[in-house]
């Protein structure tokens, strides 16, 4: 029996991407970069050997893999590049409990910054790449959206430090989540390194 062949014309339009898949680094430290990633992203290792290590929090094959390649150096922090990668959780509540059990590690963030959009802390691993870990402030796309038009946003595209171990506290005493998420008052955060 033969198989007749249907064919199909390619899109011309521009196709955006079903999901981001994954990140891959070079590193000479694989072990802790492992270990730091299982650890504050709760991810498991796939495949590992010596050169190569896949990883995964979800059930994509895998969310990022370290390269181990001998003799590599820091980047200089004024050369260009990568600045950091986001993680969303998906309420205050994960955020904040995430915060707590890195720090009851050890681990702790660089800059807290609210940005309005997004609470975000920001770490890095032990390589030096700054690792933000987000929460939404608004309950839809849409929301969050629109507050990157807004005026707020406009004056404060950066957002304004807080402090974690203040916002744990409020979460845990009961503080509704609407005003645990409102942007807090002070002066606009200053712009950062992404390295060292």
């Amino acid at each position: 029996m033969d198989t007749v062949l249907q064919s199909r014309t390619l899109d011309t339009r521009p196709i955006a991407p079903s999901l981001f898949a994954h990140f891959v680094l070079r590193s000479s430290n694989m072990a802790k970069m492992v270990d730091w990633y299982c650890t504050v992203l709760d991810m498991h290792v796939v495949q590992r050997n010596d050169f190569i290590c896949f990883m995964t929090y979800d059930n994509e094959h895998h969310r990022l893999a370290v390269v181990n390649i001998e003799g590599l150096h820091e980047p200089d922090a004024q050369a260009w590049g990568l600045a950091h990668v986001a993680y969303t959780f998906r309420d205050i509540g994960e955020l904040l409990s995430t915060w707590r059990r890195l720090k009851d590690k050890g681990i702790e963030p660089y800059r807290p910054i609210h940005h309005g959009p997004t609470i975000s802390l920001y770490y890095r691993d032990p390589d030096g790449n700054s690792v933000e870990l987000q929460v939404d402030r608004y309950k839809t796309k849409e929301e969050c959206s629109a507050y990157f038009t807004s005026d707020a946003f406009r004056k404060n595209p950066i957002g304004v430090a807080f402090d974690p171990a203040a916002l744990a506290a409020a979460y845990e005493a009961g503080m509704p989540e609407a005003e645990l998420m409102e942007v807090p008052d002070g002066p606009p955060a200053p712009l950062g390194s992404a390295r060292r």
